[in-house]
């Protein structure tokens, strides 16, 4: 293992650290605790907006909290969920009065321990807290059924629920209305990946999986969870062609949609290559007729030192476009 650190076991703490001295003007944290990450910037009578994660994924899950974004985030180990009471203290410390929304990934560690610190909040504080569960990776399972819980995984589509749901909490919104608005955004994203080599968490210093020089694995996860097909390398056009039309087939998208597009490194993909796969995506929805509002393009959601990309399309409306277009300004997210 070949990596620019200290001790292995001080990674995540060594690495918020730093995140704290880079950017003292947009965050700081609460409760004595580097893991209870929150907003610099109050805004009084603002609905507050919470997620929260394993780290390993920068700028995922915290790199959005900030201006008109998220509020707050709790950051637990490599992989690993943080704990209730990191993330109630993060909700004592954004509420103002308007109450507080969870935004977090579809994983079981994650839905139990944000489901204990709202209890907690609700018995404790008198803090209403609602949620929403992004789950939108197409590999991982199947469409829910009207009714039936979700059980795809939460991958870089969550970003787009991050922007919707903060822009309508920072135009002050109430609670029910900056849900609404984060759960329209949840509906209407989907996301695939492919995956080119393992990742190497720093405590464990190997890779988590092996895969060959000449292969790749369409639709693993950001944890190195098993995809739908591995196979030989192919060309960018048509690794991209086969992700869309799982992507495009599934909610489903079809011609005169309007639709943003995330397309997001793994973490050890240059900029080039995702630029290469950003050119095969316009011309694939050219040819589906589905017009392209906005691009995002570089690493939103990571999986340590992975090679590879994941794609997701974000269905608009007029709503949707209003606060996908209001500024924002994070560590790691700048809109202006």
């Amino acid at each position: 293992m070949k990596k620019i650190i200290n001790q292995p076991e001080n990674y995540v703490q060594e690495t918020l650290e730093g995140l704290y001295i880079a950017h003292p003007d947009l965050i700081t944290y609460t409760a004595g605790d580097v893991h209870c990450l929150v907003s610099a910037n109050k805004k009084p009578g603002k609905v507050g907006i919470a997620t929260g994660g394993g780290s390993g994924h920068l700028p995922l899950f915290l790199g959005y909290v900030g201006k008109g974004m998220l509020d707050g985030c709790s950051v637990g180990d490599v992989f690993q969920s943080p704990s209730p009471d990191q993330m109630l203290a993060i909700t004592k410390e954004i509420d103002t009065g308007a109450g507080v929304l969870y935004i977090y990934g579809n994983y079981n560690g994650d839905i139990f321990n944000f489901d204990m610190a709202a209890e907690q909040a609700d018995f404790e504080d008198d803090i209403r807290v609602e949620s929403v569960v992004a789950g939108e990776d197409v590999a991982s399972a199947g469409p829910s059924a009207p009714g039936e819980r979700n059980t795809r995984r939460g991958v870089a589509g969550i970003i787009f629920v991050y922007k919707c749901a903060g822009a309508a909490a920072d135009a002050m919104l109430d609670l029910d209305e900056v849900k609404r608005v984060a759960q329209k955004a949840a509906d209407n994203v989907r996301t695939m990946g492919v995956a080119l080599t393992s990742l190497t968490v720093p405590r464990v210093g190997k890779p988590s999986f092996e895969i060959a020089d000449d292969e790749m694995e369409i639709g693993m996860g950001i944890h190195g969870e098993p995809g739908i097909r591995r196979g030989k390398l192919e060309p960018a056009d048509q690794i991209v062609h086969e992700m869309l039309d799982k992507i495009v087939a599934d909610l489903p998208y079809v011609a005169g949609d309007e639709v943003a597009v995330l397309v997001n490194g793994l973490g050890a993909t240059p900029l080039d290559e995702q630029y290469i796969v950003t050119r095969a995506i316009d011309a694939y929805l050219k040819e589906k007729q589905i017009h392209v509002y906005r691009y995002y393009v570089g690493n939103y959601a990571t999986a340590i030192d992975m090679a590879g990309v994941s794609i997701s399309l974000l269905r608009l409306d007029d709503e949707l476009k209003q606060y996908l277009d209001a500024p924002a300004q994070t560590p790691f997210f700048v809109q202006l």
